[in-house]
């Protein structure tokens, strides 16, 4: 059995959230369609639903940006996470900055950002590895940060296919990025892709929701988690948010790297 890595992911939604500030503020268009369903398929479902009112799984950010900031996130408090990436950040924006800069010399309009908007793959590329371990990166992250810039800018994930693509296909080139394993890629599949059916049993998050919510705090398998999931499908990322929810009513802001990668 796979070991389960303590994962905040109940709290993920606001740090995907902070990627940059493109929000989608609307609920999933499957949301309510599956609210009914796992109302009437699972008994802990009917109770919890209704607790938690309009309130429903969101998202903003781009793509890139999100798994670069799960990336910068790994293996270091939610804090000091949110300090880095800033600095990241700020350094990856300085060729924009420039930009910007010539182009309101010669009297161009250019579209201002904040610290927190999107970060170009090939702004990465140019970064000095001095600079980016100034930042506060280790040697290790600043090699995962070049490699997922690369699988970006070279068109080797197929971002513009993903719509098409099912999750596992996803998963596939997520997990191919060095940094990235599948916790984060089923992460990213359910805040930033919203798919509506992803079954993440490497959260600590679920399996715990699971074992209080089913097994009155009994010690719970893989096996167990995914006989009790059956009866979600084809909605296990709703049933899951719900399950999170029931552990932490006010989602918080950690870094979505705070996960098993």
């Amino acid at each position: 059995m796979k070991k389960i890595v303590k994962a905040p992911a109940e709290n993920v939604e606001k740090a995907v959230a902070g990627a940059n500030g493109l929000v989608v503020e609307s609920s999933p268009e499957y949301w309510t369609e599956a609210c009914k369903h796992l109302v009437k398929k699972d008994r802990v479902m009917k109770r919890l639903i209704p607790q938690f009112g309009d309130a429903c799984l969101q998202s903003r950010g781009d793509a890139f940006s999100t798994l670069a900031r799960s990336i910068v996130g790994q293996q270091i408090s939610v804090k000091a996470a949110q300090t880095v990436w800033h600095r990241f950040v700020a350094l990856a924006e300085k060729p924009r900055a420039a930009s910007r800069k010539a182009a309101s010399a010669a009297g161009v309009a250019h579209e201002a950002t904040n610290a927190g908007a999107l970060i170009a793959p090939a702004n990465v590329l140019k970064l000095k590895v001095d600079d980016m371990r100034a930042a506060g990166l280790s040697a290790r992250k600043v090699e995962y940060l070049v490699d997922l810039s690369i699988h970006f800018d070279t068109g080797t994930v197929h971002v513009k296919d993903w719509a098409a693509m099912d999750d596992e296909a996803i998963i596939a080139e997520l997990v191919a990025i060095r940094g990235i394993g599948r916790w984060t890629a089923e992460m990213f599949l359910i805040f930033y892709l919203r798919r509506p059916n992803v079954l993440p049993l490497d959260d600590v998050g679920l399996i715990t929701g699971i074992s209080q919510n089913y097994f009155s705090g009994e010690s719970v398998s893989r096996s167990d988690a995914r006989e009790v999931a059956a009866a979600w499908s084809p909605y296990c990322s709703v049933a899951t948010w719900y399950i999170w929810r029931s552990l932490d009513p006010l989602p918080t802001s950690p870094v979505l790297g705070t996960g098993p990668n």
